[in-house]
């Protein structure tokens, strides 16, 4: 075995770190490689039994393998390859058709063929092979092999090299990697409860099959609401800047279809830059309130943007179009409509084109969708939605914020 000195006596970033030398083993040698089986399809007594028996799909999104969607019998396990693997000290790890999607098994269970499941001798830290993931799936599909498709043995899984730290030290790690998914998990969560929570609402407070009021109302609000153009609504659908982006000057953004997230709709800040342009000729196509930006061709037809004052100073590009709504209707209001299934429907139909999708100016000034008469109501609505994809916005910088420091972690924590 190879020592390899990791951690220097100076180093104070991860000061809870002991600084040993790791050694290098094989996989094989901290674990035993388990292949699975599939009984009999033809045979009855071979399922539904009170074994777990998992296949590769249902490994996806997964940190926890807890209950199996088919179960097989005893008589299906004698009368198959798969074999029992124990609970605590086993880590699933799929080794076809998509190589290396790995869940840590909480009840003893047995799995198809598409595994090699790798569990662990005494001695050794579950949840810190596991955080190494991405390291043994990218040394897996190095040295996968197959003509129809990419599969891995477990004999060569188990001759995979792998750098340990001693079992303390494990167990630190894999703490710390633990609480960070646990913070993760925590976040994505709550993300997807407020999206699902938000997709109700959008149904709930638009009409719909119809109807020309909405399911949920606000208290003191009663009359029928109008079936409107979107180009009654607003005053005007202009064409944006026709120039290539270049890097940001520092002031002015630019924004293009691919800078609206597209399951919350704001302006993404990841990759910010500035039209290559003359700046003085540019000022017609610079954002202000109560703007909305239509994407107006390509796959992500009809996504829209709504300006918010915080994104400073905005251009936009050629492939939007700019609605600029009237002050007798909220802005808002107008937005979140463009979220709901009737526009989705619209933009489906429209679109259609022998080539690329899309939907011009005209046509989006034809779009009918209802509207409160009372401005008061539009407000409400729009203050709702407002309020509650700010919280959406929160849920998913933690979730991007969380999943960028494990990322710098796993690759300043592992060898």
């Amino acid at each position: 075995m190879r020592k390899f000195k990791f951690f220097k006596n100076e180093s104070r970033e991860f000061p809870w770190l002991v600084p040993y030398s790791w050694e290098q083993r094989k996989l094989g040698e901290i674990a035993e490689i388990i292949g699975g089986g599939t009984p009999s399809t033809s045979i009855p007594a071979y399922w539904d039994g009170d074994i777990d028996w998992y296949a590769p799909a249902e490994m996806e999104g997964q940190r926890y393998a807890v209950k199996s969607v088919r179960t097989i019998t005893e008589a299906g396990l004698k009368n198959s390859s798969a074999r029992m693997l124990p609970a605590g000290k086993t880590i699933l790890f799929t080794s076809r058709a998509g190589i290396g999607k790995m869940a840590l098994l909480q009840r003893t269970a047995a799995t198809n063929q598409g595994f090699q499941s790798i569990v662990l001798r005494d001695g050794f830290s579950a949840y810190f092979i596991y955080s190494m993931g991405s390291i043994l799936k990218n040394k897996a599909e190095g040295i996968a092999s197959g003509s129809t498709f990419l599969e891995i043995s477990g004999k060569m899984l188990g001759n995979i090299d792998i750098m340990m730290p001693n079992r303390p030290e494990q167990e630190k790690i894999g703490t710390f990697f633990r609480a960070l998914d646990d913070l993760i998990t925590l976040h994505q969560r709550k993300y997807d409860k407020l999206s699902k929570i938000k997709k109700s609402m959008l149904e709930k407070l638009f009409p719909k099959n119809g109807s020309n009021v909405p399911e949920i109302r606000f208290a003191g609000f009663t009359d029928a609401w109008e079936q409107r153009r979107l180009g009654d609504v607003c005053d005007s659908f202009e064409y944006g800047l026709n120039a290539a982006a270049k890097e940001f000057d520092g002031i002015n953004k630019y924004i293009r279809i691919t800078d609206i997230d597209d399951s919350t709709h704001v302006f993404l800040k990841t990759d910010i830059t500035s039209p290559d342009t003359d700046m003085s000729h540019a000022d017609r196509y610079k954002l202000q309130d109560r703007d909305i930006v239509f994407a107006r061709t390509g796959a992500s037809v009809g996504k829209t943007y709504l300006y918010d004052n915080k994104d400073g100073i905005v251009y936009f590009a050629g492939f939007l179009i700019r609605a600029k709504v009237k002050k007798e209707h909220c802005s808002e209001f107008v937005f979140q409509a463009t979220l709901s299934d009737g526009y989705s429907r619209y933009i489906a139909v429209t679109s259609q084109r022998s080539g690329q999708p899309g939907v011009n100016a005209s046509e989006y000034q034809e779009w009918e969708f209802f509207v409160p008469k009372i401005s008061a109501e539009q407000q409400k609505i729009g203050a709702f939605f407002r309020s509650l994809d700010r919280l959406i916005t929160l849920h998913q910088r933690e979730l991007e914020k969380l999943k960028k420091i494990k990322q710098s972690c796993l690759e300043k924590m592992f060898v």
